[in-house]
């Protein structure tokens, strides 16, 4: 059995924006499972959790924080994805968020999804100029 992912993080509304852009919408409508991940500021936090209270068949870590779209392996072997952000691009040149195939407990076809670089007219006014006016 195959279950569809949607994984967003750092969406900032309202103060980003008001609303969630449409194609994040019909993404979530279309899967299975949403996952929106929250800020994860530095590594050091996930190792001091993670020797307290391993997760020891963990292959996937999702993040978010820095509105970067990130899709690597660590030394361990551990999967790190970040969706970056469907309303706040900052540095980057679009908004985005990531979709994924979780098959026999495998991650498979994860996607970067890209959104525009305007992708909400009636975005609240973001501080850093993030999005285009």
């Amino acid at each position: 059995m195959s279950t569809t992912l949607l994984i967003i993080s750092d969406t900032h509304v309202p103060t980003r924006a008001r609303q969630l852009p449409s194609r994040v919408l019909e993404a979530a409508d279309a899967a299975d499972l949403v996952i929106h991940a929250g800020d994860w500021i530095e590594a050091s936090t996930l190792d001091l959790l993670e020797s307290h209270a391993a997760v020891p068949d963990t292959d996937v870590l999702i993040f978010g924080h820095s509105h970067i779209p990130w899709d690597s392996k660590a030394r361990s072997g551990l999967r790190l994805l970040n969706p970056g952000s469907p309303t706040d691009r900052r540095r980057q040149s679009h908004c985005t968020f990531l979709t994924a195939l979780v098959d026999d407990g495998a991650i498979r076809n994860v996607s970067l999804v890209q959104l525009g670089m305007r992708v909400n007219p009636d975005r609240a006014s973001a501080r850093d100029g993030s999005l285009d006016p």
